[in-house]
């Protein structure tokens, strides 16, 4: 979507570009739809493990949510599913509610989505879209990394059979096996084809496919091997058919319980996915709208509900593979769709003997992805108030979980914004000899009068930091004596709150009844109009300039 689209394309997305639909974009988005649905087959059934979850639930939770999202979603490549920090997410809640593998968790589970799916929606259509901007990228990346590492953790267990020292043989052996070739498929399986002769890009959608591949091959050890793999646990029977019609838990007291980690578990799949989704887009010099995949994702989310799935949203590299698949539209999600559905009804009975361990493998290689170890490096030099609430985030996270983690962040985030605000860049300017430009005294040599002290404010004024700028001007007053004017220079000032207001009164009485006059230069035209609902600039003791250098050439003549 390169322009505005029309209002109801805007609700509905496939209305603008199922416009000029045509055979080379059915035939791309077939392609994308295969390799992702391949890719996403494993995933789907790990991840509703790593949830607490039969993996029929995994599959579900990919079939009508992705639909959903085809109807709604701005995004034309973003693949929507489970996802690893979110399941990861919901295994925390839902555990607190219900013994995991009884109906009453998978129960909680839908409640989950269905309130998830509520907020969403609500906040799209309050157009709150811009709320991702309150979760800062140190605090997101801090919470992915130890999530990452909760996930990577909790999966050696399954993966080996056992807790270290304790571990059952055979299932040890299927599961790093597959840990290594997994592995090793990432790894070397691109190379290898195109050293075979293969083009690049198939490369490397083959070498995508291979975790399709690993389940194959210790399926069929796990069967063939016989009495050799006794004690490994299976999958087991899982059931054939569409997706089951569930209905979410109405409990009022439930739902309540649930509001918060839904909020969280909301934001944390909002931010992921409008991350990836504008990335993407701007790649093909597209755009998405964040109001609308607020309601994209809540609409997946009720769907998810109903449908016997649990929390989704927009994935990281199911999508950059949806993308590089060359995937046109969403129709690339409903052929996903369609083939996760396929699977549901016909290779379901093949999972029987699928060891968990190598799902505990797939999901170990999945995480590794979202590590990032260069952002603690790159956030540590540029900004050490952000790397402390990088460092908050993980460590809480790793220290007492996913939830406590995500809000320790958040809530210092906030403070560290409030703290920094707090302090205002407040620099004193002079003119640059022979020009009509100020700058800062410290940083270049300026011509200045005696007379008359300027200063500019880089921050809005409100009610954390106007304190600074009375202590800052009470400060410069009693250091100069021969002090006549003080001129506040308004160009990087975008608000002027009431408690800010006051401060600005207090400041003018001061300077008053000490001789002296206040100016304003350069106030912008929203900061003006609000000043003028007020009765400040009838009680200012000097004048507002347009610019700061007629205030400059003004006071210094007079």
């Amino acid at each position: 979507m390169t322009g505005k689209p029309h209002l109801a394309a805007r609700w509905f997305p496939p209305l603008e570009w199922l416009r000029g639909y045509g055979r080379h974009q059915l035939a791309a988005d077939g392609m994308a739809g295969l390799v992702v649905t391949l890719m996403l087959i494993p995933q789907s059934l790990a991840y509703a493990l790593l949830a607490g979850l039969p993996p029929e639930a995994g599959l579900y939770a990919s079939v009508v949510p992705l639909v959903v999202y085809a109807l709604l979603g701005s995004s034309r490549v973003l693949a929507v599913g489970p996802v690893a920090v979110v399941s990861l997410m919901t295994a925390a809640v839902v555990g607190e509610h219900a013994a995991a593998g009884t109906a009453h968790y998978a129960s909680v589970a839908l409640t989950l989505a269905f309130l998830s799916g509520a907020l969403l929606l609500l906040m799209g259509l309050l157009r709150m879209g811009r709320m991702a901007q309150f979760l800062s990228h140190p605090v997101i990346a801090g919470f992915i990394n130890a999530a990452a590492v909760l996930i990577a953790l909790g999966q050696l267990a399954p993966l080996l059979g056992g807790p270290f020292g304790g571990w059952h043989g055979p299932t040890a052996a299927i599961g790093l096996a597959s840990l290594a070739l997994l592995l090793a498929l990432r790894t070397w399986a691109k190379p290898g084809l195109v050293r075979l002769g293969l083009g690049a890009r198939t490369a490397d959608l083959l070498a995508r496919s291979g975790p399709v591949l690993v389940l194959v091959l210790a399926t069929v050890a796990a069967y063939g091997l016989g009495p050799l793999t006794a004690g490994v646990e299976r999958v087991g029977a899982v059931p054939q058919g569409l997706p089951p019609f569930t209905v979410p838990l109405m409990d009022p007291t439930l739902l309540a319980e649930l509001f918060l980690p839904a909020l969280l578990i909301s934001l944390v799949g909002f931010v992921e996915s409008v991350s990836v989704g504008q990335t993407l887009a701007a790649r093909r010099r597209q755009r998405i709208d964040p109001d609308q995949e607020l309601r994209a994702l809540g609409g997946s989310n009720f769907a998810a509900a109903f449908s016997g799935g649990f929390p989704v949203t927009g994935g990281f590299a199911r999508s950059v593979v949806q993308f590089e698949a060359g995937a046109q539209t969403q129709l690339a999600s409903v052929f996903v769709a369609a083939g996760i559905l396929l699977a549901s009804l016909l290779l379901t009975p093949a999972l029987h003997h699928l060891p968990k361990a190598t799902l505990a493998a797939t999901i170990i290689v999945a995480v590794l992805t979202l590590v990032d170890l260069r952002i603690f490096r790159s956030t540590w030099r540029y900004a050490k108030a952000d790397f402390l609430a990088l460092a908050t985030t993980v460590l809480v996270t790793l220290a007492a979980g996913v939830e406590p983690g995500l809000l320790a962040g958040v809530l210092l985030s906030l403070l560290l914004h409030l703290w920094r605000s707090s302090q205002p860049h407040i620099a004193e300017v002079g003119r640059v000899p022979g020009t009509e430009h100020y700058r800062n005294i410290e940083r270049h040599r300026v011509e200045t009068d005696p007379a008359v002290l300027a200063l500019r404010v880089d921050e809005s004024l409100f009610f954390a930091n106007a304190r600074a700028l009375e202590d800052r001007i009470n400060a410069e007053v009693a250091a100069r004596p021969g002090l006549r004017h003080v001129v506040l220079v308004a160009s990087a000032i975008n608000a002027i709150d009431a408690s800010a207001l006051d401060s600005l009164h207090a400041i003018n009485e001061r300077l008053r009844d000490g001789g002296l006059r206040l100016h304003l230069s350069e106030v912008k035209g929203p900061v003006m109009d609000r000043l003028r609902r007020s009765d400040f600039l009838e009680q200012l003791s000097g004048e507002v300039f347009l610019s700061h250098h007629h205030a400059m050439q003004r006071l210094a003549a007079g």
